[in-house]
């Protein structure tokens, strides 16, 4: 029975490695699931046996990468956590990190962003990628919520935007960078990007607030005659 499991698990795995490879090349659209199990030699039996359709092919060839990534972003929330805000930023360098070093990531994500359309059996996708963006949103604004009850935010942040802006920096540069790496050497400037927007998050310590307000507060207090 253990033997048969691990059988089972190698022939699934391998048509999902075939499909990355198919998918990158034609297009998913433009693949049949005959393509995919003459890729993976296997029967479209086989294919059938382990996935419901192409759709759903394809989702589990997404959640081999993202998923790992979503079990990190879910603990944001945590309370236990001594410092939130550097949580947050540790999953978006995370995500961005394993798309520079890892050819499957970069696989995945560009067929992702730019090799699939959401049409026909494929309709379907489109709400999970929203469910999974939504996900990642709530994790990203319960970290930012836990950080601004630690007062590790500016008073004014506002938590749900943040997460927005946030996601919108790593989701724009994981679009641009598997479309052309020509765009900028990610891996180098990752850290600095990510840094330079939570920088505009957090908290100014007490010493340094008072000292940026003393200039205006001087011009603005009255002056008094002996």
């Amino acid at each position: 029975m253990r033997r048969t499991k691990e059988v089972a698990l190698e022939t699934r795995n391998r048509i999902l490695d075939s499909a990355e490879h198919v998918f990158m090349e034609k297009g998913v659209s433009n693949t049949s699931l005959a393509q995919l199990a003459e890729a993976a030699g296997v029967t479209r039996g086989a294919i059938y046996w382990h996935f419901r359709n192409k759709a759903d092919l394809f989702d589990a060839m997404m959640g081999r990468v993202v998923l790992p990534m979503e079990e990190m972003a879910a603990r944001a929330g945590d309370d236990n956590l001594e410092d939130p805000l550097a949580y947050v930023r540790a999953c978006a360098l995370n995500v961005l990190d394993h798309l520079t070093t890892n050819e499957q990531c970069q696989r995945v994500f560009e067929i992702c962003c730019h090799k699939v359309e959401y049409v026909d059996e494929m309709a379907q996708v489109r709400q999970r990628h929203i469910e999974a963006r939504n996900n990642c949103l709530k994790y990203m604004e319960r970290g930012l919520r836990n950080a601004a009850k630690k007062g590790l935010l500016a008073p004014s942040v506002n938590t749900r935007l943040a997460a927005v802006g946030l996601h919108a920096l790593v989701d724009g540069l994981i679009v641009n960078w598997v479309l052309d790496p020509a765009y900028l050497p990610l891996a180098r400037d990752a850290k600095t990007l990510v840094d330079q927007y939570l920088e505009r998050l957090r908290a100014l310590p007490r010493k340094t607030a008072l000292r940026r307000a003393s200039p205006a507060s001087r011009r603005t207090r009255p002056e008094t005659r002996d």
